[in-house]
């Protein structure tokens, strides 16, 4: 057996969390492999609404194991308020949960520098959700970072205080009187307390060596589904540098996230939205200022599930789609919000650039001196309630038209198309 992945292949937002809860049935375990509290994957069934920001979206199936991998970073206040969240909407996840030991803590002070970060950069904001996530990924390569397994030592909180003690000396850099910093709604120390008793709430989690519970799961012949979160253009060697997160989004991540190795990656799935979103600063060729980019954010409901801001809308953008799937090596794309696009008489897609004088398919290294030109050509519309369709063959003739320029364009075909936010808006083609 192999572990199938599936990741987005934007800036994030793609939906991620509706196709992992569709496909969950298929396998026997679904893992993240990477990024944090900063996501938001959202599983809408039953008149019911999830928001994810932790634990894998396939724990709404009893039958099937649910790991959070080495390569996330999990903060026990946000995810004690997941696990909440989650008793409340009728769904116990206890023995279905499992936490890798070697998966990284953030720790409060690691949201209070965030913070600080952020203030000191002023117009050069990167627009972080101020979560901790490159803070607590940067004690990680600095080798100072505490992990789930270290809160079974008995000097772990000592090594907690030291590391508060260290990220306060660099708040203090700043200028900045961190008791007045509010994080949650709550003053810094306020929040702290809140943050130790929801230690106890991770503690009671089953935690595993996960490299080696996955190996063998995999040897005995368990079907696994690796799922990441943010997007492809966010990985932090291959995204918009420096608008980028903290951590390796692409395929490759799977592999560091989960300890899985590269031969053992099977297939694919690559999902984008049938246009585009990003939330925060950054490029983005496609990005609409007019009715059109209102009227995407409008019907799409485009506002971020981690932090609520309104995301910036644009076109589809195929350098960008064709990108990703290079990096990933998707073997299936998924398209997502088919629907958002009903009622456009046209639909333009951007299919090369025009950037420092040349037209060109590929991504610029940087956009800081000139801004890359989308060039576009327009696609028939149409004007239909998908969100009653169930099957590929009801969908409109214009929308299958434009599923089929886009395989085409990138050589990779179209195996599902989302029409609404419910698990049950789901077409298999």
């Amino acid at each position: 057996m192999k572990v199938d992945v599936l990741l987005g292949l934007q800036w994030g937002d793609e939906g991620k969390g509706k196709i992992v809860d569709v496909l969950t049935p298929d396998y026997d375990i679904i893992a993240r492999f990477q990024g944090g509290p900063n996501a938001g994957h959202t599983i809408e069934f039953d008149g019911k609404k999830f928001v994810l920001h932790t634990i894998p979206s396939g724990i709404f199936n009893k039958n099937t194991v649910n790991l959070i991998g080495n390569g996330v970073i999990i903060d026990p206040f946000v995810l004690k308020k997941e696990l909440a969240m989650l008793a409340e909407g009728g769904v116990q996840a206890g023995e279905n949960l499992l936490v890798s030991r070697k998966a990284h803590l953030i720790l409060p002070t690691h949201r209070l520098l965030d913070a600080v970060f952020e203030i000191s950069k002023g117009r050069q904001k990167i627009g972080s959700t101020l979560k901790g996530i490159g803070p607590a990924y940067t004690d990680k390569v600095s080798r100072n970072g505490l992990r789930v397994g270290d809160m079974e030592s008995a000097g772990f909180m000592e090594r907690y205080e030291n590391s508060k003690k260290r990220h306060l000396l660099t708040v203090g850099q700043y200028d900045q009187n961190h008791e007045k910093i509010k994080i949650e709604g709550m003053p810094f120390l306020e929040y702290e307390q809140a943050w130790k008793e929801a230690l106890s709430a991770l503690g009671q989690l089953k935690k595993v060596n996960s490299e080696y519970f996955l190996n063998q799961a995999l040897t005995a012949g368990k079907k696994i589904l690796a799922e990441g979160a943010q997007g492809t253009l966010l990985d932090i060697d291959f995204g918009s540098y420096p608008f980028v997160t903290s951590s390796n989004t692409t395929t490759a991540g799977v592999c560091t996230g989960l300890g899985i190795a590269p031969a053992n990656v099977g297939r694919v799935y690559g999902i984008f939205k049938a246009y585009c979103t990003r939330v925060g600063s950054g490029p983005f060729p496609t990005e609409l200022f007019d009715a059109d980019g209102e009227e995407l954010r409008k019907t799409g409901r485009e506002f971020g599930a981690t932090t609520g801001r309104p995301r910036r809308c644009g076109w589809l953008d195929l350098p960008a789609l064709k990108y990703a799937i290079m990096l990933n090596g998707v073997s299936e794309l998924i398209m997502m919000k088919a629907d958002v696009l009903s009622g456009f008489n046209e639909i333009k897609v951007a299919t090369r650039y025009q950037y420092k004088g040349q037209t060109t398919e590929e991504l610029p290294y940087s956009e800081q001196d000139e801004k890359a030109v989308p060039v576009y050509i327009g696609k028939k519309g149409w004007d239909m309630n998908l969100k009653e369709v169930n099957a590929y063959e009801e969908l409109p003739e214009e929308l299958l038209d434009y599923i089929q320029f886009i395989e085409d364009a990138v050589g990779v075909p179209i195996r599902i198309v989302s029409v609404g936010p419910d698990r049950s808006q789901t077409i298999r083609v």
